[in-house]
Formats: C-alpha cells, sequence, structure tokens
C-alpha cells in the first residue's frame, strides 16, 4: 500500500510539473507571438508612410536597420524591392494571401511555418496610394522550438522536483498508511483512525464479535464432545481420508494398548497389526468392516464405518469396545453348555439302562429293589441337577423374586445345620455354629442356598472323624458368615477357578461324591445378589475357609 501511495504521488508531480512547462510555454509563445505580429504591422505602417513620402530611396537607405524583411510588390503582384534577395529570381507575389487582402481592403496578414528552420514567418501587407503594396515580414520563433530550447532547464526542474516529490511523496505515504498500519485488528477504535474507515472498522468490530461468539459456541462444543468421549469406557477415534487421526479419545488409547500419541499422526501409531490394517482399509473401501483384535489385555472388537461425502470416502469413524468379558462369557456358555450336556447323559444313560432292563425282563426279582434304588437315585440327582441349573439361571439373569425381608443369620445356619445333620453324621463329622445373631434385609430362599451350598461342600470334601465351624459376626453395616472345614483343601492353582461352573479340582474323586458341581456358582451369584463378597483361604490338606461378606440394610 506504501508503495501504491508513492508511485501514485510521484506520478502527479511529475505530470503536474510537465504540464505546467507546458501550459507557461504555450501562454509565453501566445504573448510572444501576439507581440511579434503587433510590431511587425507598426512597422509596416512606419514604412508605408515613410515610402509614400520618400519613395524607394528611403527603402534602400533604411531595409537593413531592423532585423525584417521588406518587400515593395507592385499592383500586378511583380516584386520591384525585397531587401533580402534579388527581384529578377523572386516569383509573382499576386497569389499571397496577404497581398490580396491588402490590394483589397489596404491591409492584410498571414503567418507561415517553417519546418526546417523550426520558425513561424509573420506576414503584414499595406497598400499605397499609388496601388503597390508594402509587406513587412518578420520571424517568430515557433512553440516546439521553444520547447527544445527549454529542454534542458526543464529536465533539471524535472529532476529537481523528482527529488524533492519522492523525499515528500515517501513521507506522506508513511504517514498515510501509519494511521491503517497501527488500527488494531481485534479491538478496533474509530477514534483513532480515519473517519473515512469508520464504516469498515465498524463492521470490523461486529464481524469480531460474531467470530469471537462462534468460537467460543465451537470451543465449547468441542470440550463438550471432548468430555463426552472421555467419559466412554469405548474406544473413539475419527480420521481422514489419509487414516491421519482427527481426534482420538483415552479409552482408544488403553484399549489398544498405545502409548504417548498425538493428533494428527497416522492411525497406525496407535495399532499396526495386520488386523488392524485390513480392517481399516476395508472400510477405506467404503463399506462397514469389522475384526477382533487380541491386545496385551484381552480382546477388542473394532467397527470402521467410513464417512461419504458425494460418493467420496472423506473419512473413518473408528468404534472400539472391550470383549474380554464377552468372549469368556462366550467360552464360558460353550463349556456349560458341554458340562450340562454331560451331567445330563449321564444320570439319563443310567436311569435308561436300568429301565431297559427291567422292561425286557433281564432283571431277577429279588433285584427289582436294588435297580429301581438306582434308578431313582439318578433321578433324584437329575432333579437336582436340573433345580440348581435354573436358580443359577435366575441368579444370572436377575430373574429371581426380589424378597426384601429380615433375615436373622444365626438363626438361618441353625436351619441349614439341622437340614444336613443326617448327612454329617454318615461321616461322622462335628458340626458347630458360634457367633451372634445379625439381621439384614434380603432373601431368605438365596442365603438359604449360600449357607446350605457351603456347609454341604464341607461335608462332603471333609476327612471322616472331621469338623465343620460355622460362625456369624458383624463388623459396621457388615455381616460376616465364616464356614471352615478340616477336609483335603483346594491346591492355590486351583482356587480361582472354583467358583465356575462343574470346575472340578479332582474330577476323579469329584465322580464319586454326590453334587451337580453348581454349588460354589450358586453361592458366587447368591452373594453377589445381596452386593456382598466371598473369599476362600485353603492349603491343601488343612482345610478350607469360606468368608462371605454382606452389607447390612435397614428395612424402608
Amino acid at each position: 500500500m506504501t508503495k501504491k501511495i508513492f508511485l501514485g504521488i510521484m506520478t502527479i508531480c511529475v505530470f503536474s510539473v510537465v504540464a505546467a512547462i507546458v501550459l507557461v510555454t504555450a501562454l509565453l509563445y501566445n504573448t510572444s507571438a501576439e507581440n511579434a505580429a503587433a510590431e511587425v504591422r507598426t512597422d509596416a505602417r512606419l514604412i508605408a508612410a515613410a515610402v509614400e513620402s520618400g519613395g524607394i530611396g528611403y527603402l534602400e537607405r533604411n531595409s537593413a536597420e531592423k532585423n525584417i524583411r521588406i518587400t515593395w510588390i507592385g499592383s500586378d503582384g511583380k516584386v520591384l524591392f525585397d531587401s533580402e534577395e534579388d527581384t529578377a529570381s523572386m516569383e509573382n507575389h499576386a497569389d499571397r494571401k496577404e497581398v490580396i487582402e491588402a490590394l483589397r481592403s489596404g491591409e492584410g496578414s498571414s503567418s507561415r511555418y517553417s519546418s526546417t528552420i523550426m520558425s513561424r514567418t509573420v506576414n503584414h501587407a499595406i497598400r499605397l496610394s499609388d496601388g503597390t503594396v508594402i509587406r513587412v515580414s518578420g520571424a517568430h520563433t515557433s512553440f516546439t522550438a521553444q520547447l527544445v530550447k527549454l529542454l534542458n532547464p526543464m529536465l533539471l526542474i524535472l529532476a529537481a522536483v523528482a527529488l524533492f516529490s519522492g523525499l515528500a511523496a515517501s513521507m506522506v505515504a508513511r504517514n498515510i498508511v501509519k494511521p491503517v498500519n497501527d488500527i488494531d485488528l481485534a479491538h478496533p477504535d474509530t477514534a483513532r483512525s480515519y473517519k473515512e474507515l469508520a464504516p469498515l472498522l465498524e463492521k470490523l468490530r461486529t464481524q469480531n464479535i460474531k467470530v469471537s461468539r462462534q468460537m467460543d459456541e465451537i470451543e465449547s462444543r468441542r470440550e463438550q464432545f471432548s468430555l463426552m468421549t472421555e467419559s466412554m469406557t469405548e474406544g473413539l477415534i475419527i480420521t481422514d481420508p489419509k487414516l491421519n487421526v482427527l481426534t482420538c479419545n483415552s479409552g482408544a488409547r488403553k484399549l489398544l494398548g498405545a502409548g504417548a500419541f498425538n493428533e494428527g499422526q497416522s492411525i497406525y501409531g496407535l495399532n499396526n497389526s495386520d488386523v488392524f490394517r485390513r480392517c481399516l482399509l476395508n472400510a477405506l473401501g467404503g463399506r462397514r468392516s469389522e475384526c477382533i483384535l487380541r491386545t496385551g489385555g484381552g480382546q477388542c472388537e473394532v467397527i470402521a464405518s467410513p464417512s461419504n461425502s458425494l460418493d467420496m470416502v472423506c473419512g473413518l469413524v473408528v468404534f472400539i469396545m472391550d470383549v474380554t468379558e464377552k468372549q469368556e462369557l462366550e467360552t464360558m456358555r460353550r463349556e456349560f453348555t458341554s458340562n450340562v450336556s454331560h451331567e445330563l447323559k449321564t444320570p439319563l444313560t443310567t436311569i435308561y439302562g436300568t429301565a431297559d432292563m427291567l422292561a425286557n425282563g433281564m432283571v431277577k426279582q429279588e433285584d427289582v429293589a436294588q435297580f429301581g434304588g438306582n434308578i431313582r437315585s439318578e433321578s433324584e440327582r437329575l432333579i437336582n441337577l436340573i433345580n440348581d441349573i435354573v436358580s443359577l439361571s435366575k441368579l444370572d439373569e436377575d430373574s429371581a423374586p426380589r424378597e426384601n425381608e429380615s433375615v436373622e443369620l444365626y438363626a438361618l445356619a441353625e436351619e441349614v445345620l439341622d437340614r444336613l445333620k443326617l448327612s454329617a453324621a454318615e461321616k461322622g463329622i462335628t458340626a458347630s455354629l458360634t457367633g451372634e445373631r445379625v439381621s439384614l434385609i434380603g432373601s431368605r430362599t438365596i442365603l438359604s442356598e449360600v449357607i446350605y451350598n457351603l456347609c454341604d461342600n464341607a461335608i462332603k470334601y471333609n476327612v471322616s472323624g472331621g469338623k465343620l465351624d460355622v460362625k456369624v459376626s458383624h463388623i459396621p453395616q457388615r455381616a460376616i458368615i465364616t464356614v471352615s472345614d478340616t477336609g483335603m483343601g483346594i491346591p492355590k492353582e486351583h482356587i480361582g477357578r472354583i467358583f465356575e461352573r462343574f470346575y472340578r479340582v479332582d474330577k476323579s474323586r469329584s465322580r464319586r461324591i454326590k453334587g451337580t458341581g453348581l454349588g460354589l456358582s450358586i453361592v458366587k451369584h447368591g452373594v453377589m445378589y445381596h452386593k456382598g463378597t466371598v473369599r476362600v483361604e485353603s492349603v491343601a490338606g488343612s482345610g478350607t475357609t469360606f468368608v462371605v461378606e454382606l452389607p447390612i440394610e435397614k428395612k424402608q
């Protein structure tokens, strides 16, 4: 802008000076031309008067006194006298403008331009009384000649003007531009700038307010989006078509096992496995793609969806979910189905085989009662298994009826031990109950199953003549049920899995012990139903202790 103003001022100054010189020269030329014409006219009149009185003798005596040319022309146009040339060689002047006018009206004037000498000749003719004509001619410098004569001074003037104009233009340009450059675009102030810029600055201030409001809104939405995505346990990644990450929450970095990562980097910086790459490339092809990605912490399901605009993929939205538990549950489901099938098949096979023998008369009369007892025993085992599966399914699906009653645990434990009295006596197990009376709000049926299964296992897996100790106690806001036995114990490597369905520490021995293999699973889900915890302490060959802690809630 400064350069344009500088050039503009310089151009105006130079053209102004040139125009001024040309105009002044033109005025001077016009003035000098008028003066020259008047001088020639005066000389012509004086000479004509002198010739009238003195004749040709005057002309011969005074023709060279002035810088003028005197010509005496006859009425027929023949040159009678000329102060500069020989009359014999001169052509007839009857056709000359000034001569024609003089013969007609007494006086005549004309001017002619000569390009060779770059001057203009001014002529004035006067008719004498005898009909002859006296013509006086004077040379006057032309306008072009005057300009050429003034060229050197004009160039000096132009140089001086250019120098002065350059300095002035530079200073003026800086002074003009300085207030514009000093405008604070963020906070424009019309009082400190040109009033002509006031409308522009006012619009600029309005636009700044609007842009600031929009930026605040964008920042607010960005923060809201960031808070929402950061609160997600799932991973969310958004990329551009080149797979550079536009946004990535901490859940994605955690699930993919990535360390430090900055937005703008390639998504492969989060995970570079072949499965992950193939999934993303399929999504870039324009179709939704899914894969299961194994990481150090488990398994993740990756869902990559293309973001399309005008039939073009303009980016990807990648959603990542931790499916470790889901996969484990699926594995448990398959194992559970397999185990249930096996557990159901064994008693049914026995029942079918025994019934078939009875139906075909292959059993002696005296053995019928024994075979019937086998059928009853296997049927009882089958019924118990189905009842345990139903109970466990209800607890799994949280479809067990919500009983909101006060349960006194000490009395409940007494009832359970009384039901198991016969089983304990068969193995010579001494059962004891100690502690205090503690009440809580919950399901009496489910709590009864929890205590029953713990005590039943303590009897089944105890040694002959062993002990079973049940203790009920409490700490602030927590009820504690402790079931200890002096049985075979549980090896350390198996403790983490004993609550799984159908899991058996010693399968060969467990087959000889009546049971469904679901007791501890029912214990675990029954305790979870009451928002409690269960832990086990055991040493192989030294017995096992189960500790159940349940929250004590006051009845509403």
